[in-house]
């Protein structure tokens, strides 16, 4: 406590000594915009973030800093821009997404109660034979579970427990499979409230937000080569690091590192008994997440052919507002999964409205996250940062291959001492829009490259959300997740930080999709090199 009192201090010190210099330099005349104080709210509220490893303050401290500077170090100037062009402005900007969130929290509730997890897993455990099976069964449902990172958590620890706990693998391991699909599948996903969100934090005159998004996938390096890394090495029928060692217990002993209830949690099984329904059925799963898919498509693509006279599925993909069309899906699939569920008789009408309140308090810590960087962001435009950026980097094209890798790394740094990614974006995606210009064929390297790294110091960090809400849907103590877990992360993130090299370098002669395959290749040439080492050892 004392240790984390003494950075909060810190940085606030900090914080008072940019104020103060910004203020003398000044002189009362001199005008922040389009200047290298521009940068300074998102740079200071990074700063803070890893210092205090806390995104909350951090990011608020930075709309401050930004709100003062904009208002020239007026009182009611700062006030006004705060609550004005800063929070009201992103609360009423985001308003769809915050819609879009509040219901899939709600959507995930409702899922829970239904006691469809349950089902699935009692027909997994019937159906699935081998150890290899159970690995890919757990990584393929996480990877159907793309809507929403907090939705992937919620579920699919419970429902593939059962069958990981039969074939001897370890919460260690049920607990990355759980992460490493979570945060990963949304950030390629461009139906989710990752994508949404993404969107919002760019501002593109030449690109809608799902065009951007869409386009930047085949770069998100760390994402896509996770997803091979798991595949590999669960083919290949290896662990290494920490890892190995809880398999290996788990197969020998079958001890399989099962987080022991607390007092509480006992008493509530042994005399309330489950919280879900007895009547759920695997269709209670299925047809929930199917309907709300089908309809946030619908509602994408409806509101893109609207924004169009004329063209084809990609151009509506394009033009449409995210912000309007997955609320539009998303409330069409509520009504009809409530209708459905009550019809089932697996619910009542009144335990389903319970579920409403629950679904807002999951996703109060991501409303409040993308409020707070949506206002940073605002700050940043409004002083004119893109410009004094775009200026500057203007005579360092000799080093713009190597700007990719280096946002990567900062990004992973940022997303790792605060425990967020949605904060990390927020952050950065306005300086790196500035980086590169729309018309390079690196814009969407650098965009990527941010989210990348955003996503990989998110899965690696021990205070992340996600991270904490793996280890409780594996029910593993959470120190040992992060721990075996963390050799495997920062090989993935070796290999996209070259692959962001590779990148840079092929951008000069036109060929940056080259990097994907490149990166594939790298991923198992090493997993099959750790093999034979492991095997040695």
């Amino acid at each position: 406590m004392e240790k984390k009192n003494s950075a909060v201090f810190a940085g606030i010190i900090f914080v008072l000594m940019v104020v103060l210099i910004g203020i003398v330099s000044a002189g009362g005349a001199f005008s922040f915009e389009g200047t290298f104080w521009a940068l300074v709210p998102p740079l200071v509220a990074i700063v803070l973030a890893l210092i205090t490893k806390e995104a909350y303050s951090s990011l608020f401290v930075g709309v401050v800093l930004g709100a003062l500077m904009a208002s020239g170090v007026s009182f009611t100037g700062t006030l006004n821009f705060i609550t004005v062009e800063g929070l009201s402005d992103a609360v009423a900007g985001n308003a769809g997404i915050l819609i879009f969130l509040v219901i899939l929290g709600t959507i995930v509730a409702i899922i829970n109660k239904s006691g469809a997890s349950r089902a699935f897993g009692d027909w997994a455990s019937k159906n699935i034979k081998t150890k290899v099976g159970a690995a890919l069964a757990t990584f393929v449902l996480g990877v159907l579970i793309f809507i929403d990172d907090y939705f992937n958590c919620l579920t699919v620890g419970s429902v593939m427990a059962p069958i990981t706990d039969s074939k001897k693998i370890s919460r260690a391991k049920l607990a990355y499979l759980i992460d490493a699909t979570a945060a990963p599948v949304c950030m390629i996903a461009p139906i989710s409230s990752w994508a949404a969100a993404v969107s919002g934090c760019v501002t593109s005159e030449k690109y809608s937000g799902i065009e951007l998004f869409v386009r930047a996938i085949p770069y998100n390096f760390y994402s896509i080569l996770t997803f091979v890394f798991i595949i590999t090495i669960t083919l290949l029928k290896f662990d290494y690091g920490k890892m190995k060692k809880f398999e290996e217990r788990a197969e020998s002993t079958g001890d399989l590192g099962i987080l022991s209830l607390s007092e509480d949690e006992e008493y509530t099984l042994k005399h309330d008994g489950p919280i879900e329904s007895p009547k759920g059925k695997l269709i209670d799963l299925i047809i929930p997440v199917v309907i709300l898919i089908i309809l946030c498509v619908w509602g994408l693509l409806f509101n893109g052919f609207s924004a169009i006279e004329e063209g084809g599925i990609i151009e509506a993909f394009s033009s449409t507002d995210a912000y309007v069309g997955l609320p539009w899906g998303s409330i069409l699939a509520l009504v009809i999964i409530v209708i459905y569920m009550v019809a089932r008789k697996v619910m009542t009408f009144h335990e389903a409205m319970e579920c409403i309140p629950k679904g807002f308090c999951a996703m109060v810590p991501a409303i409040t996250i993308l409020t707070l960087a949506t206002a940073l962001k605002n700050m940043t435009n409004l002083l004119g940062a893109k410009d004094f950026v775009g200026n500057a980097m203007a005579g360092a094209q000799g080093l713009q291959w190597a700007l990719p890798a280096i946002v990567f790394i900062v990004a992973c740094l940022v997303s790792f001492a605060t425990g967020t990614s949605w904060g990390t974006f927020g952050i950065l995606i306005p300086i790196v829009s500035a980086i590169f210009p729309e018309t390079s064929s690196l814009f969407f390297v650098g965009i990527s490259a941010c989210l990348a790294g955003a996503v990989c110091g998110d899965h690696c960090s021990p205070i992340s959300d996600t991270t904490i809400m793996s280890s409780a849907g594996a029910h593993c103590n959470h120190i040992n997740h992060v721990e075996t877990q963390l050799p495997y992360a920062i090989s993935v993130a070796a290999i996209s930080f070259v692959c962001y090299i590779f990148t840079g370098l092929f951008a000069m002669i036109g060929i940056t999709w080259l990097s994907l395959p490149i990166g594939v290749a790298l991923t198992i040439a090493f997993l099959f090199c750790m093999k034979k080492i492991s095997q040695k050892a």
